[in-house]
């Protein structure tokens, strides 16, 4: 049968394909079962879209359902809702239509004025923001240049063994971010500022630093210090100009001789050093003298004869070696002895060495220097010994593309080779190849050579010294400071420049750490100085404000871009970021005196430094920092304005330990504790404003606490609500004038208070006359109250509105009179029957009377004046409320 049944439908099926085939007009579809199965599923996907959605609309119309929300009239009611034709033009109407004219042009007006207010709005924002995102910007960018230490792109070394970035890490809290070298230096630091500080003979800060560097026993740092107090040994002439002194010709070749001196007393110590080293080889004999000390100091170096060597030798050594080390050892009598000994094959040389040798600026004439240069052109340029051509060229300041590698085989002979080769005044009779200038010189050492050629990296304190004695100390400075473990060292250093007014400055606070300034001369670099400060004591300012505080005091001359004192700031900053507010700035003490901080021996007036720093904190949103600060700057008026501030978010809030509010009302009673005992007052609005705002937080305190009678007594003294409709217009007009702070509490006010009465109503309602739970009370029980629980602060109130002859801010909050004794009386008659009159009123002035009556004629005696009270209040309270508005 099931055969059957499917014989039928094939047939069908044949027959149904038979028919379509026929039919021309449709196009014929043919599909595999792979695509049949595709668009089934597609078919399927959109009905089980459909079907989840519906679900999902089910489900929210349930949860929301529950709530008591009709979702349905919800969508609705929103998708009628249209935005987009609320500001639109109205349409034009009729021109008989006035009144539709006219309405038509006032609605456009004021659309027009809304749409020009908001696009203004939108402006004034989008202008702020862009501001805002400047500055932070320039924040942004200070922070990067603080932390980019090189001098430029060219100072970026991405090798492997770069040294560590400036960023250490954090140390652990109450650990000294200090290493034992910054310690002690920052002890140095210390005695030095000391000696300042008490009106004491300055000291010499290049010893003091020196000092540390013989405790270390490290020889580097020895060498360094002595060549730095070797070069700063100068003549230092009083100038303002530090540029202009450090450019003077004068000045530049005392700093070539000490340079000079320097080097030769090195290599002097070092052939000592050899000589001593190997006594046996060296055979130096029994008579003193440079010239014994070279000889034996070759007797070691230059052990057998060398060929190409002229003019002879002298026991045994090459004459022109001879010379040449005792030229290098900066003894020039013992090198004038050996040419007296060997004059006779010398020629003309030693009539030349004589001149040079007396000579003060070690310098040749100009008929005696070019006879010289002639000679050594002629007959020296291509001469085999090395030691003749050299001396020759030292002498005569020639031929100074020749490095004499032969002879200056390291970086110090070199250097003093060339720094004797060095010229200063341009007569115009020397070649190019003859004139060797400074500022040549420290070019081809800075930029032609570089830190690659005399790997600065490996070798630190070599191009530290190269660039040192060629007086290029801000790249000096600059170049030891990228390097971590040395930076302590390069800060001490620039110092000791900083002090003998020796150090060139950058003129912004914003440049690069070595930077080139337009117009000044070539191959003069300036150092950031104060960058440099910052940079050093950004590491241990939060572990050690001390010592920070000790470097910060080296820039109380120097100011920054906008005229402010560098040291005054970074004390902020310093206090700010470490917190150590009682310790660096002094601490309040309970009397109201300062007890003074480390500050204090470094500025004669505090006072400036601490409002400066209050100032920041404000500026950062640290208000309760900024009221301890301006306590201690004696600035009552910003300490009240900033403690009105803080007290009024914080206003309405339930009190619990440990809470802001708790902190800050304690904060505010210790205040005004202080102030009232001190006799201390603000400004007239900001004072009354404080002192209003403790006693609404005494209110809302006993309101939290569920003392209703005790929290509507503090509100009835403060006078700041109407409890009348004949008292909305004053209070509208004395609310005026309250500060923002007050009014933006005006909501919380009213709902306490409304909660206040209506709770008292419910509870004078529902209690029997006379229960044992509630002992019935009446209005001079009610007055009593009052004047035993008096708000906390009303006595300092009463004594400040006193003070004041109109009515203003707190004016009528700090009057103490009794409102509800001038107020009315109700008595209720009851009949013989027990039926009840109508209420009648009796106004009193200040008396009362009292007739004895029936529990029920008491009660309602005890109950009348809530029921008076709550039944005119909230009446007023909307008056209240939308008269404020409309002003």
């Amino acid at each position: 049968m099931d055969a059957e049944g499917f014989g039928e439908l094939l047939q069908q099926a044949e027959q149904l394909a038979a028919e379509t085939e026929a039919v021309s007009e449709l196009p014929h579809v043919e599909r595999n079962l792979q695509e049949i199965q595709q668009a089934g599923e597609r078919l399927r996907s959109r009905t089980l879209t459909r079907t989840s959605q519906d679900a999902a609309d089910v489900k929210a119309s349930i949860l929301l359902g529950s709530r008591g929300l009709d979702i349905f009239h919800i969508s609705q009611r929103l998708e009628s809702l249209s935005a987009a034709t609320t500001f639109e033009p109205l349409e034009p109407v009729k021109d008989t239509d006035i009144q539709g004219f006219l309405k038509n042009e006032r609605d456009n007006a004021l659309l027009s004025a809304i749409e020009e207010s908001r696009r203004r709005t939108f402006l004034l924002a989008e202008e702020y923001h862009r501001e805002s995102m400047l500055v932070q910007w320039e924040q942004v960018k200070q922070r990067v240049l603080h932390t980019l230490l090189g001098a430029g792109e060219d100072a970026l070394d991405f090798s492997q063994d770069v040294e560590p970035s400036f960023v250490s890490e954090v140390a652990a809290p109450g650990r000294s971010a200090l290493d034992s070298v910054e310690v002690a230096y920052g002890r140095q630091i210390y005695i030095f500022n000391e000696k300042i500080v008490n009106g004491h003979i300055q000291p010499n800060l290049g010893d003091l630093c020196a000092s540390v560097a013989e405790s270390l026993d490290d020889k580097n740092v020895s060498d360094m210090w002595l060549m730095v107090k070797q070069m700063t040994d100068v003549l230092l002439v009083p100038a303002k100009d530090t540029l202009k002194s450090r450019t003077a010709v004068d000045m530049q070749m005392a700093f070539v001789r000490q340079a000079l001196a320097f080097l030769e007393n090195s290599y002097k110590n070092y052939t000592m050093v050899t000589v001593f080293g190997n006594l046996h080889q060296a055979q130096l004999g029994g008579v003193p003298g440079t010239y014994q000390l070279v000889r034996s100091f070759l007797n070691i170096k230059l052990p057998g004869p060398l060929p190409g060597m002229q003019d002879g030798e002298i026991e045994g050594h090459p004459v022109w070696a001879v010379i040449y080390y005792c030229l290098r050892c900066g003894d020039l009598s013992a090198a004038m002895q050996v040419v007296n000994r060997v004059q006779h094959q010398l020629g003309d040389f030693k009539t030349w060495f004589q001149e040079y040798m007396n000579s003060p600026d070690r310098r040749l004439s100009p008929t005696s220097e070019n006879k010289l240069r002639l000679h050594y052109r002629r007959v020296l340029r291509n001469s085999a010994d090395p030691y003749k051509r050299a001396v020759y060229c030292l002498i005569g300041k020639c031929d100074v593309s020749d490095n004499h590698g032969e002879v200056a085989d390291k970086t110090e002979d070199y250097l003093w080779l060339k720094l004797n080769q060095v010229c200063f005044d341009d007569d115009g009779s020397s070649s190019p190849q003859d004139r060797l200038t400074l500022p040549q010189l420290q070019k081809q050492l800075l930029e032609d050579y570089g830190e690659s050629h005399f790997s600065a990296s490996q070798q630190p304190f070599l191009y530290f010294q190269v660039l040192f004695l060629t007086a290029q100390f801000e790249a000096a400075v600059a170049f030891l400071f990228r390097v971590e473990r040395l930076r302590s060292h390069a800060v001490h250093v620039a110092l000791v420049l900083y002090e003998l007014r020796l150090l060139l400055k950058s003129s912004g606070q914003s440049a690069q750490l070595l930077s080139q300034e337009p117009g000044d001369p070539p191959m003069v670099r300036r150092l950031n100085f104060i960058r440099l400060l910052m940079l050093y004591t950004r590491k241990f300012e939060s572990t050690d404000p001390r010592e920070a505080l000790q470097y910060f005091y080296f820039l109380r001359n120097e100011k920054d871009s906008q005229g402010e004192n560098m040291f005054m700031r970074c004390v902020s900053e310093l206090v700010i970021e470490s917190r150590e507010f009682d310790m660096l700035l002094g601490r309040l003490e309970k009397d109201g005196s300062r007890k003074p901080g480390v500050i204090d021996k470094f500025a004669g007036d505090t006072r400036a430094i601490i409002s400066k720093v209050a100032l920041e904190a404000e500026n950062k949103g640290l208000f309760e920092e900024a009221v301890k600060l301006y306590e201690l700057a004696k600035n009552p008026d910003k300490v009240l304005e900033l403690m009105n501030r803080l007290l009024s978010p914080v206003l309405a809030q339930v009190s619990a330990p440990q809470s802001n509010k708790e902190r800050l009302k304690n904060t505010a009673v210790a205040i005004a504790e202080r102030y009232r005992s001190q006799g201390i007052t603000g400004e007239k609005s900001v004072d009354s404003t404080f002192y209003l705002l403790l006693d609404l937080m005494t209110f809302f305190d006993e309101y939290h606490a569920g003392h209703i009678d005790r929290a509507y007594d503090v509100m009835d003294h403060l006078k700041l609500l109407p409890l009348s409709q004949d008292s909305v217009e004053e209070r509208v007009a004395a609310f005026r004038n309250f500060s923002d702070e007050v009014r933006h509490n005006l909501s919380e006010v009213l709902l306490a208070t409304m909660n206040i009465l209506f709770t008292q109503y419910k509870r004078l309602k529902g209690a029997p006359a006379g229960t044992p739970g509630r002992p019935q009370r009446t209005i001079e029980d009610r007055d009593t109250v009052r004047t035993e629980t008096p708000p906390r602060f009303h006595s300092e109130c009463g004594r400040k509105a006193e003070a004041t002859a109109q009515p203003g801010p707190g004016a009528h909050h700090l009057r103490r009179d009794d409102s509800l004794q001038d107020g009315r009386r109700h008595q209720r008659k009851t009949g013989a029957d027990g039926s009840t009159d109508e209420l009648t009123a009796h106004t009193h002035t200040h008396t009362h009377t009292h007739t004895p009556s029936s529990p029920v004629c008491t009660c309602w005696s005890s109950i009348c004046p809530y029921l008076f009270c709550f039944s005119i209040l909230f009446v007023p309270f909307f008056v209240f409320f939308m008269v404020w508005n409309k002003s």
